[in-house]
């Protein structure tokens, strides 16, 4: 029954049940965390045979002679560009391999750009204003790099195609001071929504007024499945940007963060000839070279794309339960209720929740009050000011299912009574 349709005196009376339970929630002294996508032990766990598959035995030496234990290669070993060309469907001589992160890229990225520019034009620290269009819901670590180089974030609101298109291509067109863009095309972060060909194409056929204007494209979870039946499929936007004539405009990231070790994985970038040779030139001055030995872990850990796809597999046998846990309690507790949304994505590493207006931060408060901590109201949107104060990120991964459905639990009676005080205030 929706709750809008209940009388005064039923919200209330359930008001009182609801206080009851949470209250005898509290007194169990939980210390629970759905707050940020971290992968679990037992999805650690499935990468630990790394650590001998290179050992004093192996060979150190690569296929172009390098010696994998000295300087240099400075964009990365052959081996491991093939296993992300294979990954993200470009051809090896386009991807740069970084470190363990690719938040550690991404930040270098926009760095260099203000530094040195982007292939010639101005450096950014010299122009008056920078605008970055920001898809929202979106991931906060994009808005903290925005925010840490004084760049003004715009709002680009998104449906379950990906961003209003109308409106990226209307800024960017128009106004030389918007630089980039930030996507999770594939599983978005939070919405687990995947791109639609048409808006991949829409993004590829942009025709900014800005020379240095850059798409940069965090595809970090282009093989996060958590179904082996089920797979969303990702226009190849490289491909696209190449056949409209931009293959400069696109920048492309991905990393093993959520794959092997989310402290100790390998990152990549995919772009065009002329950027790689602009980021690798600047690099030199930077650093010698990345850790080629782990790159050289995780190219023999993964020698062909049928064992990195059975590998991701046994990562959604271990995450899919709790997804499906999650929305099985939504569904069941919240359906039909009429105060809250939800996602319900087919990869990925969250669900995002929508609760009535003007409740998000009440909900994360009395969560918290009872021992859960999530990720913080506000943070899926730039300065973290989310404008309706309603949307809160799930993150179901790290916790054990029994840990989770806890955590759920005591979630969902936050939103049933938060939900309820903003009813009765109206009436």
């Amino acid at each position: 029954m929706s709750y809008s349709e209940m009388t005064t005196g039923e919200l209330k009376a359930l008001r009182e049940q609801l206080l009851a339970a949470y209250e005898e929630k509290k007194g169990l002294g939980l210390d629970l965390s759905m707050a940020r996508g971290k992968p679990s032990k037992e999805q650690l766990d499935l990468s630990m045979p790394m650590f001998s598959i290179v050992n004093e035995n192996t060979p150190m030496v690569g296929e172009d002679g390098m010696d994998f234990r000295n300087y240099g290669v400075l964009s990365g070993i052959k081996e491991a560009k093939r296993l992300f060309a294979e990954i993200l469907e470009v051809e090896p001589e386009n991807i740069v391999i970084y470190g363990n992160a690719s938040l550690n890229l991404m930040y270098d990225t926009v760095a260099r750009a203000f530094i040195r520019g982007v292939l010639g034009s101005t450096p950014w620290s010299k122009l008056d204003k920078v605008k970055f269009l920001c898809p929202v819901p979106g991931y906060d670590r994009h808005f903290t790099i925005c925010e840490f180089f004084g760049i003004e974030m715009v709002n680009i609101p998104m449906d379950e195609n990906g961003p209003d298109m109308d409106m990226v291509e209307k800024l960017v067109s128009e106004d030389p001071s918007v630089k980039g863009i930030w996507c999770v095309p594939m599983y978005s972060n939070p919405t687990g929504i995947v791109y639609s060909d048409e808006v991949v194409r829409r993004f590829a056929n942009l025709r900014p007024a800005a020379e240095d204007f850059r798409i940069y494209w965090d595809n970090a979870y282009c093989i996060h499945h958590l179904y082996r039946d089920k797979q969303a499929s990702l226009l190849n936007i490289v491909d696209e940007c190449r056949k409209a004539g931009n293959e400069d405009m696109i920048y492309e990231f991905c990393s093993t963060s959520k794959v092997t070790f989310a402290g100790a994985g390998i990152s990549a970038l995919a772009a065009s000839e002329k950027n790689v040779k602009s980021i690798v030139g600047m690099m030199d001055a930077q650093i010698i070279s990345f850790d080629k030995t782990n790159q050289l872990r995780h190219a023999l850990f993964f020698p062909t794309m049928d064992a990195l796809k059975e590998h991701m597999m046994k990562h959604a046998d271990i995450m899919r339960p709790k997804f499906e846990g999650v929305i099985d309690m939504l569904d069941r507790e919240l359906g039909g209720a009429g105060i809250a949304s939800w996602t319900r994505p087919l990869g990925g590493y969250f669900i995002s929740f929508d609760a009535m207006d003007g409740c998000a931060k009440r909900i994360i408060s009395m969560c918290k009050d009872a021992g859960i901590v999530m990720t913080g109201a506000g943070a899926a949107y730039p300065y973290g000011k989310d404008p309706r104060d309603s949307n809160i990120r799930i993150a179901p991964s790290f916790p054990s299912k029994d840990e989770l459905m806890q955590a759920c639990e005591i979630f969902i009676i936050c939103v049933k009574l938060v939900s309820i005080e903003k009813i009765l205030e109206t009436r």
